[in-house]
């Protein structure tokens, strides 16, 4: 008989070699190739044919009538709008996010509503003991809730429990990298243990028609730990984003089989818990009576929530011959070197001596190409030093050409804008048609060079 060749398994990135190396090939990690143990194929494994001896499989059509699975709505508005309407029976949801930003506390405040409200609930905890997590929802004021309790990490044990009676609606693990499965070797937390326990949770949250939550964890550039391979495996991919020294927290939608992505749901850490915010606007607003050089307010747009976010630009002058540093906080770093490049070939603005900090104020972070023409008003403005008028908006994309292209949802952006008291708006000259009716006094601009004229002065 042959003899069984060796595999190894990256544990960060989930790659197979046939020979142990100190880094791996793919994601050159160091020492993270453990051995795992390949699975025996008998010769009539290897040559039987799969077209037969299987059952047969039930197909229906997109149109049959088929009672669809209904949603439970949590109570918490936030966390329903960044799944699309609560959670579905039968879907598996995956919940990532750093240490401390409020996963464990989030999951428990929406499985004791769900209790209150006559659901039945089961919390199971593989990192804390029972106690602490009592401790925890009496510090909520939750300790009333009916919400079954249990502190376990063996796969086996937790499915046996729930298969002898009627299963919950609601199943939260935390989290899944300290689940444990007998079926194979392997400590927790390795890729194939976290593969072979959240297969058989969501084949169970399938069956029974369970709505399953996996908490779990990060590692230090923030994707969600183990096989990349878990995110495919299920429904929802939620993100919980935040700094524990600020107060607001965003959970974001990355992936949503029952919904659509980049909504998000703001919240702020309290002594009580997390309690909703229903207007993300006022936590990244700096009320300022006087102009500020260097701050401009941008709408950005996280699914279909427009938030208004004040951008922050500075520059200091160097001496001759110093190099310049460049800082950004809440943006990405490249696109700076691009606003910067155009605003110096296109409009003949030097800020190749000058050190440029831009930040983001309230430690929000912003992906939206829209803040193009916010980051270069910020940017001149703080050069020049000239403040952009308080009761302004600006957005718009800037091309490599230095014309200020329009951006989607144009409309949704000012009319949010306008209900905080904004009256006037910088936009592409495009966009300029039928946004009257927002309420706001619309400046267009075909170039950023027009642009920067109108903020200078200069025609």
């Amino acid at each position: 008989m042959a003899k069984p060749q060796k595999r190894y398994v990256c544990q960060a990135c989930g790659s197979v070699s046939h020979r142990w190396a100190g880094q791996c090939a793919d994601c050159a990690e160091w020492n993270t190739l453990v051995e795992e143990a390949p699975s025996v194929v008998t010769p009539f494994h290897a040559k039987h044919n799969l077209q037969s001896g299987g059952r047969a499989v039930q197909l229906v059509g997109l149109d049959a009538d088929i009672a669809l699975p209904e949603r439970m709505a949590t109570g918490i508005a936030e966390l329903d709008r960044a799944l699309g309407g609560g959670f579905v029976e039968g879907s598996a949801t995956l919940i990532g996010g750093d240490p401390g930003i409020g996963k464990s506390t989030l999951l428990l405040q929406a499985a004791a509503k769900l209790a209150s409200a006559g659901r039945a609930v089961a919390y199971v905890s593989g990192e804390e003991a029972a106690d602490q997590v009592r401790l925890r929802a009496r510090r909520l004021g939750l300790g009333a809730a009916p919400v079954q309790l249990a502190a376990a990490t063996s796969t086996r044990d937790i499915l046996t429990t729930l298969s002898m009676g009627a299963p919950p609606a609601l199943l939260v693990i935390d989290s899944i990298q300290t689940m444990h499965s007998d079926t194979i070797e392997g400590a927790p937390g390795t890729v194939s243990q976290v593969r072979a326990s959240a297969q058989e949770l969501i084949r169970f949250a399938k069956e029974r028609g369970t709505a399953l939550v996996l908490v779990g964890h990060v590692t230090k550039d923030g994707s969600i730990a183990g096989p990349r391979v878990l995110e495919h495996m299920v429904d929802t991919v939620l993100a919980f984003e935040g700094e524990r020294s600020h107060q607001y927290r965003i959970l974001r939608a990355i992936k949503n089989r029952f919904g659509g992505t980049d909504e998000i749901g703001v919240f702020a850490m309290q002594n009580e818990g997390l309690s909703e915010v229903s207007n993300p606007s006022a936590l990244f607003l700096t009320n300022r009576e006087e102009g500020v050089t260097g701050a401009t307010v941008f709408p950005a747009l996280e699914g279909t929530r427009p938030v208004l976010v004040e951008i922050q630009a500075l520059t200091v002058r160097l001496a001759s011959g110093a190099t310049p540093r460049r800082a950004v906080v809440g943006w990405d770093s490249g696109r700076l070197a691009m606003i910067l490049a155009v605003l110096e070939a296109r409009c003949g603005l030097s800020f190749s001596s000058a050190e440029v900090y831009l930040n983001v104020a309230g430690g929000y972070r912003v992906q939206d190409p829209a803040a193009d023409v916010a980051v270069a008003a910020a940017l001149v403005s703080a050069l020049s030093e000239r403040p952009v008028p308080v009761d302004a908006v600006a957005f718009g994309e800037i091309s490599l050409s230095g014309e200020i292209r329009p951006v989607a949802h144009g409309a949704l952006r000012l009319k949010e804008a306008a209900k905080l008291g904004f009256e006037r708006a910088l936009v592409p000259v495009a966009m300029t048609k039928g946004g009257e009716d927002s309420g706001l006094k619309l400046a267009g601009f075909r170039t950023l060079a027009q642009f920067v004229d109108h903020m200078l002065g200069r025609g």
